[in-house]
């Protein structure tokens, strides 16, 4: 395999990528058939993107800067529960050594006591900087593992929710749960294929990755789940899996500030003359069944018809625009004024009421929001 990738690079240096792109081809065919090429096989998707790239062929530049991400995140997964290991094996050892160092200062204690009185004043006195020193070490220690224990929540909750998180530490296992009434939101942009052919697969995740880092922020400051992001595509929920009597008003919140974050990124890439990415927002209300999927790499996911009708919610509305089902709409109408579009066609479902949400009410009048906030669950109790 690294052979095939000398004779393509070779190539990509004479300006030859006809060649080379077909050498490259060669080494990911070997590469993909091999699980301890990993790795490699990361650089060699980048280098056949940038080959792509150079060729003109600009859609299999993006396919194989997709790849690179994708297999660029496994392995960072990957590495990142070799280290939740190897911190938790030092946060055990850790233990110990605490253990046995308060063991043997004890013991050495008490033999220097049995020595008698014939010390007197110096035995007290090599015994109270004992137990001071002891101290020391102990508190030093201790700051050692609370670091060391921060650092496993932190990794555990870059991947899952707290509630599930928690769950997993304290019984090993996560089991699937039913909600009643959860709010999902879909954001797609309009024409991402035909954006994606005029960028470089450089720039285009770049771009991506300024968005979402910001709808991150956003969900996150009401309270909300993220769930995945599929392409250009991104979702998350409320109400999930910690009950929120307010998640419908807080997901349309957060719907109206990310239409808002893109129209202000838009106006930053008209004036650098480039084209404006149109957002498209589906919110829908309904039952889903949530848990973790997967055995070695976990993943948190929701499932239902919901999730169905919350996905044609976004297909079937108007960029700029934040477009609600019928459920969400009567949670939500004494404080929204919204629009009604009246029953639409959706594709393999019966015709579905929409409403288009314009702007938060600001009657003084309106019902109070319920205060009640996520319980904090602890994690790795000692």
């Amino acid at each position: 395999m690294r052979g095939l990738r000398g004779i393509a690079d070779v190539y990509m240096k004479t300006d030859n990528t006809a060649l080379a792109i077909q050498y490259y081809n060669k080494a990911r065919v070997v590469a993909e058939d091999m699980d301890d090429l990993k790795v490699e096989l990361k650089d060699l998707y980048q280098e056949m993107a940038l080959a792509y790239e150079k060729s003109g062929n600009y859609s299999d530049a993006f396919s194989y800067q997709s790849r690179y991400s994708v297999i660029k995140d496994t392995l960072y997964n990957i590495e990142s529960r070799k280290k939740l290991n190897q911190i938790q094996f030092d946060f055990e050892l850790s233990k110990k050594e605490v253990e046995i160092n308060l063991k043997e200062a004890r013991i050495k204690s008490e033999r220097q006591v049995r020595l008698g009185l014939t010390g007197g004043l110096v035995l007290i006195l090599i015994i109270a900087f004992i137990i001071y020193r002891n101290s020391l070490q102990k508190t030093r220690i201790n700051k050692i593992l609370d670091k060391q224990k921060a650092q496993i929540e932190h990794l555990l909750l870059n991947i899952l929710p707290r509630e599930v998180a928690y769950e997993l530490q304290t019984s090993g296992n996560s089991k699937p749960r039913h909600f009643d009434e959860v709010s999902i939101l879909f954001t797609d942009f309009k024409g991402f294929t035909s954006i994606a052919d005029k960028l470089s697969p450089g720039e285009l995740v770049e771009d991506l990755n300024e968005c979402f880092i910001e709808f991150d922020s956003i969900i996150e400051k009401y309270n909300l789940e993220k769930i995945k992001t599929i392409g250009d595509s991104y979702m998350c929920a409320g109400n999930i899996p910690s009950r929120d009597p307010n998640h419908a008003y807080k997901i349309v919140k957060a719907a109206l500030e990310i239409q808002a974050f893109i129209e202000k990124y838009n106006l930053r890439r008209i004036d650098k003359r480039l084209e404006p990415w149109e957002i498209r927002i589906g919110l829908h209300v309904g039952p889903v069944v949530a848990g973790v999927v997967g055995k070695k790499k976990y993943a948190y996911d929701i499932w239902g018809s919901a999730v169905n009708i919350a996905s044609r919610m976004e297909s079937n509305g108007t960029p700029g625009k934040v477009n609600i089902s019928a459920s969400t709409y009567e949670l939500i109408k004494n404080r929204f004024d919204c629009t009604h579009r009246g029953k639409l066609k959706v594709k393999n479902l019966s015709d579905l009421d929409m409403y288009y949400v314009e702007n938060e009410k600001t009657q003084t009048d309106m019902p109070e929001l319920s205060d009640v906030s996520k319980e904090e669950l602890p994690l790795l109790r000692p």
